[in-house]
């Protein structure tokens, strides 16, 4: 069963807050943020502009296991790419997005602005709630007698 309601819904939910760090700023204030806010993720933003994103995956990968130093590694010397999604973007089709790029997060962008982040946790969450929703009207429409 597809859930083709675009991921704006999951924002108007859950709201646009957006946390951010740049790219200049060490992994170490990165945790403390991620720590702080409790987010899994963080933008790395230029300004206005998208330059990447920072997962806990990065840490673990980039920093962890090759034995690196959190305080003196810089941001913009682990981050990812960003993918990013409009707000259009059916449930579907970012689910799609995360299981075949393997990521966690996805920032929406509506016209050049960043409108806000989804998580996997969302995604899931917001499929659950549907198909919930259809049982509910399907057994509704049964009881009736229809």
């Amino acid at each position: 069963m597809q859930v083709v309601d675009p991921v704006s819904g999951i924002l108007k939910g859950k709201g646009g807050q957006v946390w951010s760090i740049s790219p200049s700023a060490t992994v170490y204030e990165a945790l403390e943020l991620m720590a702080d806010k409790e987010v899994g993720a963080l933008l790395v933003m230029e300004g206005d502009q998208i330059a990447g994103i920072l997962s806990e995956r990065e840490y673990a990968r980039k920093i962890m296991l090759m034995g690196r130093s959190s305080k003196e590694t810089h941001v913009i010397e682990i981050m990812a790419e960003a993918m990013i999604v409009s707000p259009n973007c059916s449930v579907d089709e970012a689910m799609r997005m995360m299981t075949r790029n393997r990521v966690r997060h996805l920032p929406v962008v509506d016209g050049g602005k960043v409108a806000g982040m989804i998580s996997i946790g969302d995604l899931v969450k917001w499929v659950i709630t549907s198909h919930e929703k259809t049982i509910e009207q399907l057994q509704s429409y049964i009881a009736s007698g229809a």
